[in-house]
């Protein structure tokens, strides 16, 4: 069993369990991705596996679990709400590579004003201060990024892999425990401005993510840039995509 493959498990289960789950469909070519890299005894298989689902509050809940040898582990695992709910995004970003491991966890705001944070990011720090002594700051990271990220933003780089297994793993559980708290909880806004705003915010963090993918080079090196510019705006990232397929709809409400 792959490092995060128990992560994966227990994600898939957890939701089954609390949640209506249906299908989200994921584009032809993209549920699961081969190719073999390196020569002789270096030679490694790299997989990408795709997963998706949706819900009446979440329009895509999604994973890009990727396999490649005891150096080349991730997983990618993102939450994104219904446009009629101020729910934040739930992110993890697990990542193992011949460097060692950077983790990042965070239920990702859509606002920081005081009254969201009261709302979504107060509840969650008494979480982000029982796993940070175990799994200390991570170290700078780009400045432009800062507005998508929470007070709560879990982000460290551990040296062993026990940690992982260990901390990081009982971390993830408990934000996402955390995260459908606030799915269960959350009511859907009536007011267009507010739900304006909401589109905006969501349409400003999804463009970021496409655009700044540190996955990027990766899927490029493997799979070519076509592929991996169409798995980016057309799966990971696919806000822009599913506006445009349910524009008519939207008029039509």
């Amino acid at each position: 069993m792959t490092l995060y493959q128990p992560f994966l498990d227990y994600a898939l289960t957890l939701l089954e369990e609390k949640l209506p789950l249906t299908s989200y469909p994921i584009p032809p070519g993209f549920e699961q991705k081969e190719q073999v890299t390196g020569t002789g005894k270096r030679q490694q298989v790299v997989m990408t596996t795709s997963y998706g689902y949706q819900t009446p509050k979440l329009r895509q809940i999604r994973a890009a679990h990727v396999q490649g040898g005891e150096a080349l582990q991730v997983l990618n695992f993102v939450i994104f709400p219904h446009l009629n709910y101020d729910l934040p995004f739930f992110g993890a970003d697990l990542v193992t590579l011949p460097g060692g491991h950077l983790i990042a966890l965070d239920m990702q705001p859509l606002f920081h004003n005081s009254a969201y944070q009261q709302k979504y990011t107060h509840p969650i720090l008494p979480i982000f201060q029982n796993y940070q002594q175990h799994l200390p700051w991570g170290g700078d990271f780009p400045e432009e990024a800062h507005p998508f990220f929470s007070p709560a933003f879990l982000w460290t780089r551990p040296q062993e892999t026990e940690v992982v297994k260990t901390h990081v793993f009982e971390a993830f559980k408990a934000y996402l425990q955390a995260y459908l708290e606030f799915v269960e909880q959350a009511q859907p806004i009536d007011n267009s401005e507010q739900r304006q705003d909401i589109l905006q915010a969501q349409k400003r963090y999804v463009s970021y993510r496409a655009e700044k993918d540190p996955a990027r080079g990766m899927f490029t090196r493997f799979y070519g840039e076509e592929w991996t510019e169409e798995y980016i705006h057309g799966f990971l990232f696919d806000l822009e995509r599913y506006l445009e397929q349910s524009a008519p709809s939207r008029r039509r409400l």
